[in-house]
């Protein structure tokens, strides 16, 4: 894994954040899915498979990205001071940032 995208994912992701446009944890992210107000979720790097399961089950039901980044928990716990792995971006413009970085330098 990159290092250039988790420090560029990261850096939108503290952006996204204090803009709150983001919603932290795994029952809040799915919430805001159903809601319709999360246009991607995010999940960290570490956490479990059944967790990164559960997202894509409630991703594909309703019609959003599945984002896996290449950032830690821990990470997303120092920029946003709860540890999560789940993460759900409630913008149109941080989500099409969040796929670009994730896609493009994946390949």
């Amino acid at each position: 894994m990159s290092s250039e995208k988790s420090r560029r994912t990261i850096n939108l992701l503290g952006i996204c954040l204090r803009a709150g446009k983001a919603v932290k944890g795994f029952d809040s992210a799915v919430e805001a899915a159903k809601n319709g107000l999360a246009h991607c979720i995010l999940t960290a790097s570490d956490t479990s498979e059944k967790t990164r399961k559960e997202v894509g089950f409630y991703c594909e039901k309703f019609g959003i990205k599945h984002l896996p980044a290449d950032v830690s928990k821990s990470e997303i716990g120092r920029l946003c001071g709860k540890e999560t792995g789940v993460i759900a971006v409630t913008d149109k413009g941080f989500s099409d940032g969040f796929e670009k970085i994730i896609s493009e330098i994946s390949h």
